[in-house]
């Protein structure tokens, strides 16, 4: 038997996209030789991986996990929302959730974490990319712990158990009882879903996005006196706030107060001191950039070629 190293197979998983330990069975196969073993693997349908990952993955679906006082969401993509149907996909996008909730949200330490079944996550991946040929990537992943307390989950637009198409993971930091908290966790995870804050309050908003709304406001009013200006500029990042900060959001569920109203409301009742330490949410493709095709030229273009 011809000696396989590591390199060897590193090349080959660079030229085809497959699997390590598919690799290095094609290469036992044929004693060594890259370009044979290529064309083993292609005849395996294994070699798939490196001609889709050109394509735009903007689909699939997100997933979360959770257990006490810590969660994890994962985002993993797919070309078309198909994909998102399929079991094996859905188990897939479900076992890297809960594989993430024990090795953390590193990207690049979640693909070299073993694979139920043997192989790593991104083997997983590679495999399935050469199964249901298209093209996915495990994008992101972000955990999310508290020191006292729990986690609130949600999932809008459930595909299967554990995966969807937003997923939202809320730290409760209270000494009260868990199932109390978790109840109310939800809720506040259901309106982080519909509202979409960007910070939990003022302080935790990005400096470079107070930074242009605030000239946004300011050029509004060009020509005003500048005490004018700063004061009228004061008054529309508060509304700005309110409108963009989980604590100064008006609650879904009753409009009439703010969400740190209602946990504060929610902590009297318990009571016990609660507060919101944190949340996270990942909405299926946003921030990916999707191609638009013209199906029609692209029928054309096959037939003159």
């Amino acid at each position: 038997m011809a000696m396989i190293s590591a390199s060897m197979v590193k090349e080959l998983r660079e030229k085809t996209g497959a699997g390590m330990m598919d690799c290095k069975a094609a290469l036992n196969e044929t004693k060594g030789a890259i370009e044979p073993a290529i064309d083993w693997l292609r005849k395996k349908g294994l070699a798939k991986a490196a001609k889709k990952s050109g394509r735009v993955a903007a689909e699939g679906l997100v997933a979360l996990a959770h257990r006490g006082d810590h969660g994890v969401v994962v985002e993993v993509n797919s070309e078309t929302d198909f994909v998102a149907r399929n079991e094996g996909f859905q188990k897939l996008v479900r076992d890297i959730a809960h594989i993430a909730l024990e090795k953390g949200d590193n990207i690049e330490a979640l693909k070299a974490a073993n694979y139920p079944g043997g192989g790593t996550v991104a083997d997983a991946v590679s495999q399935a990319i050469a199964t249901i040929g298209e093209n996915m990537t495990l994008r992101r992943a972000k955990r999310l712990a508290v020191s006292n307390g729990i986690i609130g989950t949600y999932i809008h637009n459930l595909v299967a158990e554990g995966v969807g198409k937003i997923a939202v993971l809320v730290a409760l930091e209270s000494p009260g009882k868990h199932a109390d908290l978790a109840t109310f966790g939800r809720e506040i995870a259901m309106h982080v879903a519909a509202a979409n804050p960007f910070a939990l309050d003022s302080t935790s908003l990005d400096k470079d996005t107070v930074a242009r709304e605030r000239a946004i406001l300011a050029e509004k009013h060009q020509g005003k006196p500048a005490h004018v200006i700063e004061k009228i500029v004061d008054s529309g990042l508060k509304t700005f706030y309110k409108e963009v900060c989980l604590i100064d959001q008006a609650y879904v569920r009753d409009p009439s107060k703010t969400v740190g109203q209602a946990v504060q409301e929610f902590g009297n009742q318990i009571k016990q001191p609660l507060r919101i330490a944190g949340f996270v949410r990942y909405a299926l493709g946003e921030g990916i950039e999707k191609s638009e095709s013209d199906f029609a030229a692209e029928v054309a273009a096959a037939v003159k070629g």
